[in-house]
């Protein structure tokens, strides 16, 4: 089963794209809630690169590594990677006005119901767009 989640960001493709692909920058946005929070990132933004991140809750209670291997990379366009379970995720960059577009696509995994995964994703794309507008 693939999931959909998109949002639009009042910036330009330039700006967007560096905050996707920044470790630094994805340390600011990759968490779902407030009580979670990105302790690590890596990106190496090539085919066969990776992307690696720790996500941990702030108590300290849980935490887990997310990662993929890059199938595509087409710069303001495109991201495409395969995660560790073999579940495929698109990033799709689309132009719209003077902002960008966000659509990811990933395949749910059969652990949580798909309606908890695409909420998860939700919120993590929407800091990432709040993290974007407040860095103008």
């Amino acid at each position: 089963m693939k999931i959909t989640v998109e949002t639009t960001v009042g910036a330009p493709i330039e700006e967007v794209w560096r905050a996707w692909t920044t470790p630094a920058d994805i340390l600011q946005w990759n968490a779902a809630s407030d009580d979670w929070h990105t302790t690590a990132a890596e990106v190496d933004l090539r085919v066969g690169g990776q992307l690696k991140s720790r996500m941990e809750a702030k108590d300290g209670s849980m935490g887990f590594d997310f990662v993929g291997t890059f199938t595509a990379v087409v710069p303001h366009e495109r991201l495409e990677f395969t995660m560790d379970d073999e579940r495929t995720v698109v990033v799709e960059f689309h132009r719209q006005g003077e902002g960008v577009l966000i659509r990811e696509t990933f395949d749910a995994e059969t652990t949580f119901d798909p309606e908890y995964q695409r909420q998860g994703w939700q919120a993590i794309l929407d800091r990432f767009a709040r993290h974007v507008m407040t860095r103008r």
